[in-house]
C-alpha cells in the first residue's frame, strides 16, 4: 500500500458491469483505492500489437503481437497492486483471467475470485489460491473496505 492507498487490479470478463460496480461502490463508502484493469475494449486490446508494430496476414501472428503488449501492460499492473480480484463470467471461458489469477499468485499477491457458484468445480484450484471467494462485486467491495478499516 502506497501512501495509504490501496492498489486494485481488475482482472476478468469484460461483458458485464462489474468493474463499474466495484469503482462506484468503493467510492461511495470514500475507500482510498486506485483500480487499474485491462484494456477492456474487445477490438483496441486484439489490435493492439498491429496498431503499433505493423499489420500481419497471419491471425496467429496478430494475436501474438497484441497479447505480447497487453501482457506488457497486465504484468506491470499486477505487479505494482496490492490485491488483484479475478472475474470469471458465465458466458465465456476466460483463459486470460485464469492467467492473470497464476501470475498474481506466483507474485503473492492477495487474490480475490469473483464468480458464480456454477464454476466453483472447474475454479476450485484458483479459487483455492485465492484469499476470498465471492458472488458478487459488493461483496468485494466489502472486503476491501474490511482490509482498509
Amino acid at each position: 500500500m502506497k501512501n495509504n492507498k490501496l492498489n486494485v487490479y481488475l482482472a476478468g470478463e469484460i461483458h458485464t458491469d462489474w468493474r463499474e460496480r466495484i469503482v462506484s461502490g468503493s467510492s461511495d463508502k470514500g475507500l482510498a483505492i486506485e483500480f487499474t484493469s485491462p484494456v477492456t475494449d474487445h477490438d483496441l486490446s486484439d489490435m493492439a500489437g498491429v496498431n503499433i508494430l505493423g499489420s500481419e496476414e497471419s491471425p496467429f501472428w496478430r494475436d501474438r503481437k497484441g497479447s505480447g503488449l497487453n501482457a506488457i501492460r497486465r504484468q506491470k499492473m499486477i505487479k505494482d497492486s496490492d490485491v488483484v480480484v479475478v472475474r470469471f463470467g458465465p458466458k465465456y471461458k476466460q483463459w486470460n483471467a485464469a492467467f492473470d489469477a497464476g501470475f498474481a499468485s506466483a507474485l503473492n499477491k492477495s487474490l480475490i475470485t469473483l464468480h458464480d457458484e456454477e464454476h466453483d468445480h472447474a475454479l476450485k484450484e484458483v479459487d483455492s489460491a485465492s484469499k476470498a471467494t465471492a458472488r458478487t462485486p459488493e461483496q468485494v467491495v466489502s472486503i476491501l473496505e474490511y482490509v482498509l478499516s
